[in-house]
Parts: structure tokens; sequence; C-alpha cells
């Protein structure tokens, strides 16, 4: 099954499908042990900057390595793509999905720019997954200590969701309803009727991706996808769960040189995140 056919089914049957975030090898094997043993598919993203770091192609090696060991569905997705090119430059690489994020531009530059980008990759692959951004999505992924405003005119509107989708042709639309990227003291609460309205607004086709998954309740997280989000994305709270393992493990054994034995506390954290998460998005035997 393809990554739109597992995000179809997850919209149809009110679960989600994860989207976890890595830029080293480890982090990859500690996101794959956990689908593994819960038999979940997943996403595997690689932002521009861990993109960078990784490398497109050994990240694209990775992916068919692991697909090839654990024999699960595991799709590498070129998360928050800022332009057209770096977008494109994925796909050729061999990514399975790509994530085109204007959402900084004018609602007809993002537009013309995703449209753009799912024109490029019909004609690559026409299994391709392209995802668009509609709102502004505020924050970074890392713990802020203050507090994030996320403003009235963020959020995505019902409306224009309908126009974007129709006029670019996505597979799947990244909304903002009160989410942010990051872990903050305090945010809105996620706005589950807005999430309704667009998904009834929208072909069934077309998943609804929530971003900024870390520090969401776990209440919250299920009635968003109890009324429509199909897809998770979560970053932050891996990156805090891998550095506090190493950190743990640094001061346990300060002798210690060979890095393979420092970071497995590290991968032990990570792939306890993960486990739980899937099993809060219901994703569990769904392979």
């Amino acid at each position: 099954m393809s990554l739109n056919d597992y995000l179809k089914q997850a919209t149809d049957n009110g679960w989600a499908v994860g989207h976890f975030n890595a830029s080293e090898l480890d982090q990859i094997r500690a996101i794959l042990d956990a689908c593994k043993e819960i038999g979940s598919p997943v996403m595997v993203g690689t932002s521009e900057g861990e993109r960078k770091h990784l490398g497109l192609l050994e990240a694209v090696a990775l992916r068919d390595a692991f697909r090839k060991k654990y024999g699960i569905p595991v799709f590498l997705n070129a998360d928050h793509h800022k332009s057209v090119e770096t977008a494109q430059e994925a796909i050729d690489a061999g990514y399975d999905s790509v994530h085109i994020d204007l959402s900084s531009f004018p609602m007809e530059e993002n537009v013309i720019g995703t449209k753009m980008v799912v024109d490029y990759a019909r004609v690559k692959n026409k299994e391709i997954s392209v995802e668009g951004e509609l709102g502004y999505l505020r924050g970074e992924s890392k713990i802020h200590h203050e507090k994030i405003e996320v403003k009235p005119e963020d959020y995505t509107k019902v409306d224009q969701a309908k126009e974007f989708v129709a006029r670019t042709g996505v597979d799947r639309l990244a909304i903002v309803i009160g989410n942010i990227h990051g872990i903050a003291p305090s945010h809105p609460r996620l706005d589950v009727q807005r999430v309704l309205d667009i998904r009834r607004a929208l072909p069934n086709s077309v998943a609804l991706v929530l971003h900024g998954g870390s520090g969401i309740p776990d209440g919250e997280v299920e009635e968003a996808i109890g009324v429509g989000i199909a897809n998770v994305h979560i970053n932050t709270e891996l990156r805090v769960a891998y550095v506090h393992g190493l950190k743990r493990d640094l001061e346990q054994y300060p002798g210690e040189v060979a890095m393979y034995k420092l970071d497995a506390g590290a991968i032990k954290a990570m792939k306890l995140v993960v486990k739980d998460k899937l099993k809060l998005f219901g994703a569990v035997n769904k392979i």
C-alpha cells in the first residue's frame, strides 16, 4: 500500500499515521524498532536542516535498508521544505513524500508554488504524496520558555482550505488550529470544531495533518484525530528524550568514549516516546 492508501485508511477509520523527525541513523532505528514491535506504518521526516545534516541520498538509502530489514511500511518525508526547488530535489532523490510549506507567502503564491510541486511529483511518480500548508504555524522545534501567542488570523480558514485543495491537488493539508512548533508553557486549546469543519469541506481522499504535536495534551490529540486528523507530527519530544538520555549516560559513564555505547540510553528513551505516541494515535497493528 502507498502512503496515501494508509492515510485514507486512517481518515476513514479514525486513527492517525505517526510522523517522526530524525537526523541520525540511530534515531531512525529507534523509530522503526518501535513501529516494528507494535505493527505500525510510519513516516520518517527530515526538515531542510535535518536533511542537510543527514544527506538526501543517505536518507533514501537508510529508508531502503530499513524497509528490507524490518519489512514494515516506512515512508520518507521531506518535511517543511520552504521552496519549490528544495522540494523537487527531495523528489528527485527518491523521497516518498514532500511537504511544500509556502504558508508564509500570500495565498496566491502558495497555491502556484504548491501546484508546481504537485505537478512535478505526478510526473516523477504518481504514488508520491504531496502536502501543502495553510495558516501560520508559530514556534520552532525546541523548548520555549516564553508563552507563544497564537492569533486568530493564524488559523486555517475553511473556505481557503477548500479553494487551496481544489486548485493545487495536494494529497495532504497541514492546518493551524491552535498548534505550535515546539513545547511552550501554554498554548490555546485545539479548535476541534475547525478540524471538523475543514474535514467536511474537503474530499475524503485529502488527509488532514497536525504539525507541532509535541506538548499537546493527549486528550486534545485524541479529539482532533476523532474528527479528522489523519497524520500527527512529533519532533521536539523526540529531541528532548534523545538529549536527556544522552546526558544521563554521559554523566553515568564519564570514562566511556564509544559513542554507540553512550547513546544507548538516548535511543531507548526515544523509542519509548514513539511507542507511546503511536498508541495514542490508535496506530497499533495497522500493517
